[in-house]
């Protein structure tokens, strides 16, 4: 995505640094306040990424203001989502674990 810098870069959120079997959130932190200084802001995440949307509410909702980065997700179709409800339960899921208020892009995938 093209920030109001003209810089093109995506945060992907699928494979976190870990500390022993969790997500090292300490780290993930500083890995987003790199990035965020480097002047990106595209996050990428996704509910079928274990952890994931919990790591980015720590590491980056919570810490900076909503309309300073870019967020999206995608629906993992092909876990357990087979019907209207489900990809509906699975979006606000993955809303309401990220405490976002809103995605700025959400891909559909099957």
């Amino acid at each position: 995505m093209t920030g109001p810098n003209g810089k093109k870069l995506g945060f992907g959120l699928m494979r976190l640094p870990k500390n022993g079997e969790k997500i090292d959130i300490e780290q993930v932190g500083k890995m987003t306040d790199m990035f965020m200084e480097a002047g990106f802001t595209y996050f990428d995440t996704a509910w079928a990424y274990p952890g994931s949307e919990d790591a980015i509410r720590q590491a980056l909702v919570e810490r900076y203001p909503r309309d300073k980065f870019t967020l999206a997700t995608k629906n993992a179709a092909w876990i357990k989502c087979k019907t209207r409800r489900d990809a509906v339960a699975q979006f606000e899921t993955a809303l309401k674990q990220t405490y976002s208020g809103y995605w700025d892009y959400y891909r559909l995938g099957n």
